[in-house]
């Protein structure tokens, strides 16, 4: 085996294609110069409609977490009422960060491994007797590998209350639907690592009429990620008011060009393939699936771990196969292993991982396993042939 080759299917960072590699090795310019507002407005503009907006997407040299961050802190002031809903890690996540800056946090927690359905919030917000000022909601929760219905959340939030809503798109924003006007969002944030085929690096941020309106008289203290730094630095000269990470912007550059040559309908639709693929697969192996059919998320599967055998899959895969997944977290952590399979990842790639799983659990003694669950999603991906 290549010592030195190893295959990434974690919920990111995830791949990178070889032409985006080759755009961020473009040479260095001066973010201050004539070049780079052109390609920044460019970069905005294209990454759009895959943000369902005609609204310029704001760029931040910053994590994904950040990008969180940043849309608590230019919307939440102290005392306010938020509520969040919690899915998963990331959930939690957005209440923490709004318990930071001070917000009275109403925690919808929802069973991880499930998704929040309308109705619950409808029930939630009725509960709750006073003003709220944003409802924050995770598209893709990674760390359980649900997709929540934001489009629901979004018109149940609209209808029960005057809130902004505010929606964590990190792990997914490049591989699903989104209508931030139509699905009634305010805030959609992503980061770059994730189905968006870049490193880690930097932060998106997509802002409804609505919501620029509240962060403009918000009063809570920022600096780096105050966003009205970005909006006027762009309208006035299409440029960022602190150093951009330029050769990221090269690469997301390429990306929306990736994405636009496929087509972004058939990006959507090939998520949704593999993600059939893998989950038939599994199921042919007869491995437990956190998630249910309807709640799964086209970019991340979480496998349950029932017993001695299927915790050791992660480390046997990485140890003899250089196959790398991700483990849980928080009160998942040992109980599941999650595969990604987002961004630069095609219906070849999903065979290499089950096939892995394959003959890592021969190796742990099911001789029954191999070409169990390939054969099963070559029946799955043959139809859509």
């Amino acid at each position: 085996m290549l010592i030195d080759q190893k295959f990434l299917f974690t919920p990111g960072p995830t791949p990178i294609p070889d032409r985006i590699q080759h755009a961020m090795n473009h040479p260095m310019i001066a973010h201050r110069g004539n070049d780079f507002p052109k390609i920044l407005e460019e970069v905005s503009s294209r990454l759009s409609p895959i943000f369902g907006t005609e609204n310029p997407v704001y760029l931040i040299a910053a994590s994904g977490t950040s990008a969180l961050e940043t849309a608590v802190v230019n919307t939440v002031e102290e005392n306010d009422e938020v509520i969040v809903i919690v899915t998963g890690v990331f959930g939690d996540r957005f209440a923490n960060i709004c318990e930071a800056f001070g917000a009275n946090v109403h925690r919808l927690n929802v069973e991880w491994g499930e998704t929040c359905s309308p109705e619950q919030l409808e029930l939630f917000i009725k509960s709750i007797n006073k003003k709220i000022k944003a409802v924050f909601a995770t598209y893709c929760e990674t760390s359980t590998g649900v997709l929540n219905p934001v489009n629901q959340l979004g018109k149940v939030t609209k209808d029960l209350t005057d809130a902004l809503f505010i929606v964590d798109g990190v792990s997914c924003i490049g591989a699903v639907p989104i209508d931030m006007n139509g699905w009634d969002i305010d805030i959609l944030v992503s980061g770059s690592q994730k189905a968006l085929m870049l490193p880690p690096g930097l932060a998106f941020i997509a802002m409804s009429t609505k919501a620029r309106k509240v962060i403009k008289n918000c009063k809570a203290k920022r600096f780096y990620l105050d966003l009205n730094r970005y909006i006027e630095s762009y309208e006035k000269e299409k440029s960022t008011p602190f150093t951009p990470a330029v050769s990221l912007i090269y690469g997301a550059l390429e990306v929306c060009r990736m994405i636009e040559e496929e087509g972004f309908v058939q990006v959507i639709q090939r998520h949704q393939l593999l993600k059939t693929m893998v989950r038939e697969g599994l199921k042919a192996l007869e491995l437990p699936l956190l998630t249910s059919d309807e709640d799964a998320s086209p970019t991340v599967t979480a496998v349950v771990t029932h017993n001695e055998k299927t915790r050791q899959i992660k480390k046997t895969l990485e140890e003899k196969f250089n196959i790398v997944v991700a483990g849980g977290q928080k009160k998942l952590k040992g109980e599941i292993f999650r595969i990604g399979h987002m961004g630069y990842c095609t219906p070849f790639d999903v065979l290499k991982i089950l096939n892995s799983i394959e003959m890592t659990l021969h190796q742990l003694g099911n001789h029954n396993a191999l070409g169990t669950a390939t054969t099963r999603a070559q029946e799955v991906w043959i139809k859509h042939v």
